[in-house]
């Protein structure tokens, strides 16, 4: 049954400051999201070449409650309205989740409404609902991001089994630290993906890790060595940054596609969902959306905006969860290390 009241979603696990308002409605597009707002810390991190966990934290006590005020205004709504609050409880940078917990068990305190701890991947793995052609369990969910890459199996939502996990880099870390150690600036991730866009195809190859043995697991330090070599014994012209940035995209977006394949052959799943930051890489994307309609799957993406950490996700998976009657005690807790099959099922 759906809850009439609105969600308040709030997202800090990690340099986003998100939040969002949503009054959950399955067969509404978009699922009822009335509003969100984002705060990125690009700006604040950028001298450093990446996240600072104390200037995170800190920028998200500065922030959050002024967002939350935003949100409101725009969905027209009071403090009074809200019928519970959901926020990221892991996981992520464990003071940057504490800012989250503690502002969203505060709120539901005051305001006398239930408030229950989402985990960050679950909202990744919801945020393709927020569409207005949802994904139907069961399929397969890749979840792609700075600090993730695995493979999971969705039975039902809280239902819940990995196939595969990163054993070293996660993808997006690679695209990071490889943009870095060419000189491009932070956030390296997009910064290469779009010098990629002018490299010439064939220049370089890199392999395309763990893909010659069975197994779903992924692991990209060793691509980020090869592009290393790479670039110290090249002439680190314009054009071979591009070249080297175009090759490396390939072997990831390659790599991916081919573990996407073997884990939709080995459940039966004809539905593939994409999420997390690297979800949003063009190439993956169109390559993924391509094979679909080779092999007879289909392909679910979030829009653009909500691929990266956002306050929506979170709020659809905490309204679903209390629609459902689950909701936790007043204290406030996080898990910066939180296995995700170890959720309850929303129903």
């Amino acid at each position: 049954m759906a809850n009439q009241r609105p969600i308040l979603g709030i997202e800090t696990s990690c340099d986003e400051t998100g939040v969002a308002l949503l009054r959950w409605e399955p067969r509404a597009p978009g699922n009822g999201l009335l509003a969100h707002a984002l705060y990125t810390q690009i700006k604040l991190h950028a001298d450093y070449g990446g996240v600072v966990p104390e200037l995170a934290s800190r920028d998200h006590v500065r922030k959050l409650l002024p967002l939350v005020r935003e949100a409101l205004a725009q969905a027209g709504l009071a403090p009074a309205d809200l019928g519970g609050v959901a926020y990221t409880a892991g996981p992520g940078l464990v003071g940057a989740l504490l800012v989250g917990a503690a502002t969203g068990r505060a709120l539901a305190w005051a305001l006398g409404v239930p408030a229950i701890g989402i985990h960050h991947m679950e909202g990744h793995l919801l945020a393709p609902l927020l569409e207005e052609d949802p994904p139907e369990p069961s399929f397969v969910a890749l979840l792609v991001s700075g600090g993730h890459s695995m493979l999971v199996e969705v039975q039902a939502i809280g239902r819940y089994r990995i196939l595969g996990d990163t054993l070293d880099d996660a993808a997006g870390e690679a695209f990071d630290k490889t943009a870095k150690l060419m000189g491009l600036p932070y956030p390296g991730g997009p910064a290469l993906a779009a010098l990629a866009g002018s490299g010439r195809p064939g220049a370089f190859r890199f392999s395309r890790p763990m893909t010659d043995r069975p197994g779903l697991d992924f692991s990209f330090s060793g691509l980020k060595t090869q592009v290393l070599l790479a670039w110290q014994q090249s002439d680190r012209s314009e054009q071979t940054r591009a070249d080297i940035a175009r090759a490396f995209e390939e072997a990831i977006v390659e790599t991916l596609l081919i573990k996407c394949r073997r884990a939709l052959a080995a459940t039966g799943a004809s539905r593939l969902v994409i999420a997390g930051g690297v979800g949003a890489n063009r190439r993956l994307r169109e390559e993924l959306a391509a094979a679909g309609a080779r092999d007879g799957f289909k392909t679910y993406f979030p829009r653009l905006q909500f691929c990266t950490d956002n306050g929506a996700m979170i709020a659809l998976a905490g309204a679903i969860r209390l629609a459902h009657g689950q909701h936790q005690d007043p204290s406030v807790q996080v898990f910066p290390r939180w296995d995700l099959q170890t959720l309850p099922p929303a129903a």
